[in-house]
Formats: C-alpha cells, sequence, structure tokens
C-alpha cells in the first residue's frame, strides 16, 4: 500500500512537471531575432578572470571576431591570477589591441565574493566608454560571430532590461555525458524560461556565462555592490532586475563554455560549491529536498520491479520522467539511452548536496579558484 501510495505520488509529479510548468523541457534554442542594428547601441564587455590562462585566449579572440556593427570594448578583469591569464589576453588582441583593456582588480574587500568584485570594478572602468549595454561574460566562453548582435538584437525589440543565455557546457568526457544535460535541465527546472520571461511570473533568473544587461537597469538595483555577497550571482542580479523591468532567459548554440571537467568530483565539487547556499543553509530544507528526489527520481525505477499498483505507476512515472529529459539529451548529441538514466543522476547530485551541507557545518565551505565561501559562522 505504502509503495502504491509513493509510486501514484510521484506520477503526479511528473505529469504537473511535465504539463504545468512552464514547459521546462522543451531545450529548444531562441531564434536568430532579425533587427536592423544600423545605429547599433555601445557594448561594453566584461570579463572576470582568475587563473584563466588554459581558456582566456580563445574567449577573447572569439569577442574580437565578433559582426556587431557598433561599437564594442572589451574589458578583462584580471583577479589577481598567479598564472599568465593577463599576458595571454594582451597576446590574444595583439592584432586589435585598442579593443581591449585589461583592469588589476583592487584587493578584495569583506563581504564581497571575488567574482562581484572583478565585475564591479569592470564596471567602473567601463563607465568611461559610455556603453549602452554591460556583457558579463566568463572567462571560458567562447562566442560565435553572431553571438553579440543576437543578444543586442533580442533586447532591443523586446525592449528587455537583460537578456541571458545559458550557453553550450563541454559534454565530451564521460562524467560531463553523464552529469552536465542534467544540470541544465534542473536549472530550467527551477527557473523555467517561459516563467522567467513572463510579467505575470515572479521568477527570476539568469545563466551567468552571458548576461546583456542595460546600465540604467544595473544602476537602479543600486550596481553591482547590491548583489555583492551573492554565490548564485546572476539570479540574484536577475531577480533585482526583473522587479522593475524586463528580462529574458533562453538557450543559445551562439556561445560554448570550453571549461574541462575530466572527473565525476570536478562536477560534484561544482555543484557542491553552491548547493546547500541555495537552501539556506537550512536542515529541513535539505531533509525536504533529499526525500523530495528520492520520491521523484529514485523511487519510480525502484518500484518497478514492486508488482501491481506500485510497478505500473512507477513505470509511468520512470517514462515522463525519460520523455521530459530526452530532448536535452539530444541538445547535447547524446543517445537516447542517457535519458532513461535520470534517476541514477538524481541520486548523485543529492550526494553533492549532502557533501555541500556537511562542508558548510565543518566550516570549509566550497573552494572556487582557490578562494574558500560561503563558511559557517564562527566555525
Amino acid at each position: 500500500m505504502i509503495a502504491t501510495c509513493i509510486a501514484a505520488l510521484s506520477c503526479v509529479i511528473w505529469l504537473y512537471l511535465v504539463a504545468l510548468r512552464g514547459r521546462f523541457w522543451r531545450a529548444a534554442p531562441e531564434r536568430p531575432v532579425h533587427v536592423a542594428l544600423t545605429a547599433a547601441p555601445r557594448v561594453a564587455v566584461i570579463v572576470p578572470a582568475r587563473n584563466e590562462a588554459d581558456v582566456i585566449a580563445q574567449s577573447v579572440l572569439s569577442l574580437l571576431q565578433q559582426d556587431y556593427p557598433g561599437p564594442l570594448h572589451i574589458f578583462v578583469v584580471d583577479d589577481h591570477s598567479s598564472d599568465r591569464t593577463a599576458t595571454r589576453a594582451g597576446n590574444a588582441a595583439a592584432a586589435k589591441p585598442e579593443a581591449l583593456t585589461i583592469v588589476s582588480a583592487a584587493p578584495l574587500p569583506s563581504g564581497w565574493t571575488g567574482k562581484m568584485w572583478a565585475l564591479s570594478q569592470g564596471v567602473q572602468h567601463a563607465c568611461a566608454f559610455a556603453p549602452e549595454y554591460f556583457l558579463f561574460t566568463d572567462a571560458d566562453i567562447v562566442h560565435a560571430p553572431q553571438s553579440v548582435s543576437s543578444m543586442v538584437a533580442l533586447a532591443e525589440a523586446g525592449n528587455h532590461d537583460l537578456v541571458s543565455m545559458m550557453v553550450i557546457l563541454r559534454c565530451e568526457s564521460f562524467p560531463e555525458r553523464a552529469l552536465i544535460p542534467a544540470f541544465v535541465f534542473f536549472f530550467f527546472m527551477l527557473y523555467p524560461p517561459a516563467w522567467v520571461n513572463s510579467g505575470k511570473h515572479k521568477t527570476g533568473a539568469a545563466a551567468g556565462g552571458d548576461i546583456l544587461v542595460r546600465p540604467a537597469a544595473l544602476a537602479r538595483i543600486g550596481g553591482i555592490a547590491s548583489i555583492r555577497h551573492e554565490l548564485i550571482d546572476d539570479c540574484a542580479l536577475a531577480r533585482e532586475i526583473k522587479r522593475n523591468g524586463s528580462i529574458w532567459l533562453g538557450l543559445t548554440k551562439d556561445a560554448r563554455s570550453i571549461r574541462v571537467y575530466r572527473s565525476f568530483g570536478v562536477i560534484g565539487r561544482m555543484i557542491s560549491r553552491s548547493a546547500f547556499y541555495q537552501l539556506g543553509h537550512s536542515f529541513w530544507l535539505l531533509f525536504a529536498t533529499l526525500i523530495g528526489l528520492g520520491i521523484t527520481y529514485v523511487a519510480p525505477p525502484v518500484l518497478v520491479f514492486f508488482g501491481g499498483w506500485a510497478a505500473l505507476f512507477g513505470a509511468l512515472a520512470w517514462a515522463l520522467m525519460t520523455i521530459s529529459f530526452w530532448p536535452m539529451v539530444r541538445f547535447y548529441s547524446l543517445s537516447p539511452l542517457w535519458a532513461a538514466t535520470l534517476p541514477a543522476i538524481a541520486l548523485f547530485y543529492a550526494g553533492a548536496t549532502i557533501h555541500s551541507a556537511i562542508q558548510y557545518w565543518l566550516g570549509r565551505g566550497g573552494e572556487w579558484k582557490d578562494r574558500v565561501q560561503d563558511t559557517r559562522p564562527g566555525a
């Protein structure tokens, strides 16, 4: 009886997710917006970079090769790198040095995360360029030639204050194929683009690797300083701007990340560094999340072997789960068989969330770029 009730609940959850949660599972890239940019707005591209020598040159070169018809200037903020990040960024712009400014970040003040301080430094220096848009992009993002043009066109056509695109993440190694499509799938499940893009919903979110924002909208919320302590800064920025403006979130093939995730441990640490923070450091939310993950993802394939109604409802829930995950699997050009593995993938994510909580309670926090963040006060 208990098994049947759990299976039926899982089935109801998946019926809701598939039918009523903004069709988050579609994984449909945004269609290019064709707007004549004869008087194209000025764009300041800000790239926060800390120990990114392996990827920064490709990112800068892709930005220099944009087909954007208006003024565009790149500001790379070297966030106290211990490698050759600044040198390689400069070398990449050797043929067009006037288009690049390298900013050395000031010492990190208390109360700021490293990335937010670097972005703030970039915004401060970029103001002299008098931009009509800031493009915040990570140092591992490589942009297709039409990337900036299409984002600006989308912002202009919809009069949006912020446009953000989830870029294609690297999906080549076995751990990447196993976990990366699900990362994007879970993100859109939390923040359905249809809800983010609608003024009728309060949901606000952005994908931090590729964010276009109007300076006036940024100033209206108090600048980067208003989110200086946030670890999930992209969503915090979008949430603040949406309170009094219009935002847009989508999925694009015009930009891709070249950051390599060679092992399950590396991806696990990426998830872990902010998972417990997103739960507000609450033990009860952690407990509820783990129970929810168990009922939603793990129970269906297990209950298939119980027989009777439990097996029927479990199989239906697993089928709905697989069908909803399939568009994202296809987007990443993987075998359809990966779509059926979501229960095992969810189990891995649950483990990373538990690890995040343990690290917090031990006072170790999550480490990113040699900086420890989100530690328990007094630990």
